[in-house]
C-alpha cells in the first residue's frame, strides 16, 4: 500500500510501506477481472481494426481517389483528441450506476447499434461494383471511433480499481494484448474472411462464391455481441465504490483542464510538443500511401493483409527484444538511431513501388512471382520493425519524464501530441497525392483523367488513363528531405531533453489540485 504525506500546497511525497514491498502480484481471485479487462480492450480494438481495413477495401475496388482516402483518414482522429473530453468522464457520472459504468454501458450500446445499422447499409455504402459512399462511411466510422475512444477512457480508469492494487500492473498487459487482438479480428475478418479468392484458396474444400462470410453478416454479429456483452456487464458486474477510500477527492473539470495547461507551460514540454507534432512528416508518404500504391499496381489486398497479420506477432516480440534499450535512462537514443534508417528506407519504397508493376504484370496479366513475395515481406517487415521500435522508445521516454503525481493526465497529453503528429501528416499526405499526380488519356491528351467521370469517358472509348507524373514520388522526396532536416535540427535537442533532471518535467502547481489527483483521475493511455 502507498501512504502519502503532503501539505495543502506541497507536491505529494510517496513512501513505500513494508506491506507494499511484501505484496506481490497474484491473480488468484482476480482472474475474472483480468479477463473482463482483456475483453473490454478487445472490444475497443475491433472498431479500430475495421477502420484500418476499410481503406484497403476501398483501394482494391478501383473506384476511390486518394482524396477519398484522405477524407476517410479523418475517422482515426478521435483517438488523438480524446484528451479534450476525457475530464468530463471523471466529473459527470451517476454514482449508483458507477463512475465508469455510467459511460461504458451507453457507449458500448451505441457502438453495437451503429454496427447493426452499418450491417444493414454496408452493401449500399460499400458496393461490390460502383463508387462507395465515402462520406457516409466517414460519418459512421468517425462516430464509432469517437465512442470507442470514450470507451477507452472509461476502461482505462476502471482498470485501476477493478483489479486488486497489487495486480494493477496487469492493466497494461490487458490493454496492449486486448487491443492487438481486437484490431486483428476487425481487420483480418473484414478483408480475408470476406474475400472470395482467399476463402477458396485457404478456407474452403470446394470452390464457392464470395467469402466464407459477408461484411454484412460480420457487422451484424459484432453488433449483437456488443449489445449482449454490454448487457451482461450492466447486470452482473458491479463497480467498486471508491468514494469511501481514504484520500478520495472528486476532481472537477476546471481543475483538470488547469492541470493540462500547467503541463503545457513547461519549457521542456513546449519544445517536445513541437518535435512530436512534426516528427512524422518524413515518413508520412511512406506510411500512408505505399500500401495503397502497391494495391493499385496489382498486389492483392489479401496478400497485404496476410503480411500485416504476421506483423502483429512481430509487435508482440519487439518490446521484449529492445527492453534493455528502452528501460534505461536514455530511451530516445534508440529513437534517434532508428530515425535515419527509416528515412533511408523511404528510398527502398520508391524502388519497390516503381518496379512492382513491371515485375508482377506480364502482358497485362497480374502474375506475381514467388521471389517478389520474399522481397515484399522483407521490406514491409523491416519497415514495421523500425516503426515499432520508435514507437516503443518514445513511449518509454514518456513514462520516464511524466510527473508521477499526475502520471495518467501527463501521459495522455504526451500521447495526444504524438498521435496528432501522425494523423495530421497522414491526412495531408493522402490529400496531396492526387493533386500532385498528372494523367492523360491514351487516345485524348486533352482528357487529364482528373475525375472519375473523365476516367470513365476514357475507358468507354477503350482508352487508358496513363500517369505522366506520379504524385507519390513527388511527395515522398520532399517528405524525406524534411525528415532529414527534422533529424538534424532536433537530434541534439532531444538528446539534451532526455538527460534533463526530473525537476524540468515537474508541474509547479500553485493551488491544491495535487491531493491524490492520480487516484481520482487515473487517465491511462492507449497509444
Amino acid at each position: 500500500m502507498l501512504t502519502t504525506t503532503k501539505t495543502k500546497y506541497e507536491p505529494e511525497r510517496t513512501e513505500l510501506t513494508n506491506e507494499s514491498v511484501l505484496i506481490k502480484p497474484n491473480l488468484k481471485g482476480d482472474w475474472l477481472n483480468f479477463f473482463m479487462l482483456l475483453l473490454l480492450y478487445t472490444m475497443q480494438g475491433l472498431p479500430l481494426g475495421l477502420s484500418s481495413a476499410i481503406p484497403i477495401l476501398l483501394q482494391s475496388k478501383k473506384d476511390t481517389s486518394y482524396q477519398d482516402q484522405a477524407l476517410f483518414s479523418l475517422v482515426i482522429w478521435p483517438f488523438s483528441l480524446k484528451l479534450l473530453w476525457a475530464p468530463l468522464l471523471d466529473s459527470l457520472y451517476v454514482q449508483k450506476i458507477g463512475k465508469r459504468k455510467s459511460w461504458l454501458i451507453p457507449v458500448q450500446y451505441l457502438i453495437g447499434i451503429i454496427l447493426l445499422y452499418m450491417g444493414n447499409r454496408i452493401d449500399i455504402l460499400l458496393p461490390e461494383k460502383g463508387k462507395p459512399n465515402v462520406m457516409v462511411l466517414v460519418y459512421l466510422f468517425f462516430i464509432t471511433n469517437f465512442l470507442s475512444a470514450t470507451q477507452d477512457i472509461a476502461v482505462d480508469g476502471w482498470a485501476l480499481t477493478m483489479l486488486k492494487k497489487n495486480n494493477v500492473g496487469y492493466a497494461s498487459t490487458c490493454n496492449t494484448s486486448g487491443q492487438i487482438i481486437g484490431v486483428m479480428i476487425g481487420s483480418v475478418f473484414a478483408i480475408l474472411f470476406t474475400s472470395e479468392d482467399f476463402s477458396n484458396k485457404y478456407l474452403r474444400i470446394t470452390t464457392g462464391v464470395e467469402g466464407i462470410v459477408s461484411m454484412k453478416t460480420l457487422l451484424y454479429i459484432w453488433g449483437i455481441l456488443f449489445i449482449l456483452i454490454t448487457t451482461m456487464i450492466a447486470i452482473f458486474k458491479k463497480e467498486k465504490d471508491n468514494t469511501q477510500e481514504d484520500g478520495y477527492v472528486k476532481l472537477n473539470i476546471s481543475k483538470t483542464y488547469s492541470l493540462l495547461w500547467d503541463i503545457m507551460k513547461l519549457p521542456s514540454i513546449r519544445i517536445l510538443a513541437i518535435a512530436l507534432l512534426t516528427a512524422r512528416i518524413g515518413f508520412a508518404a511512406t506510411d500512408s500511401i505505399s500500401t495503397l500504391k502497391l494495391i493499385d499496381a496489382g498486389v492483392s489486398k489479401d496478400d497485404i493483409m496476410v503480411i500485416n497479420t504476421a506483423m502483429y506477432v512481430v509487435k508482440m516480440i519487439i518490446p521484449l527484444i529492445i527492453a534493455k534499450y528502452t528501460s534505461g535512462p536514455k530511451p530516445l537514443s534508440l529513437y534517434l538511431k532508428v530515425t535515419p534508417i527509416r528515412l533511408l528506407w523511404n528510398i527502398v519504397f520508391i524502388v519497390l513501388v516503381y518496379y512492382t508493376p513491371k515485375i508482377i504484370n506480364i502482358n497485362g496479366v497480374v502474375n506475381i512471382p514467388k521471389y517478389y513475395y520474399a522481397i515484399l515481406i522483407f521490406i514491409l517487415s523491416v519497415q514495421e520493425v523500425l516503426s515499432y521500435m520508435m514507437f516503443v522508445a518514445i513511449l518509454a521516454f514518456f513514462s520516464r519524464i511524466s510527473d508521477p503525481r499526475f502520471g495518467g493526465t501527463y501521459m495522455t497529453l504526451l500521447n495526444t501530441l504524438s498521435n496528432l503528429g501522425f494523423v495530421w501528416s497522414s491526412t495531408v499526405a493522402l490529400q496531396l497525392v492526387d493533386l500532385l499526380t498528372s494523367k492523360e488519356c491514351s487516345f485524348d491528351a486533352i482528357n487529364n483523367c482528373s475525375t472519375l467521370d473523365l476516367q470513365n469517358v476514357c475507358k468507354s472509348n477503350e482508352g487508358n488513363c496513363i500517369v505522366t507524373i506520379n504524385g507519390y514520388y513527388i511527395e515522398i522526396i520532399p517528405c524525406t528531405i524534411i525528415g532529414i532536416a527534422w533529424y538534424i535540427y532536433f537530434r541534439n535537442i532531444l538528446k539534451n531533453l532526455q538527460i534533463r533532471s526530473p525537476s524540468h518535467w515537474l508541474v509547479n502547481v500553485k493551488k491544491p489540485v495535487t491531493e491524490n489527483i492520480e487516484e481520482s483521475y487515473p487517465l491511462a493511455v492507449t497509444a
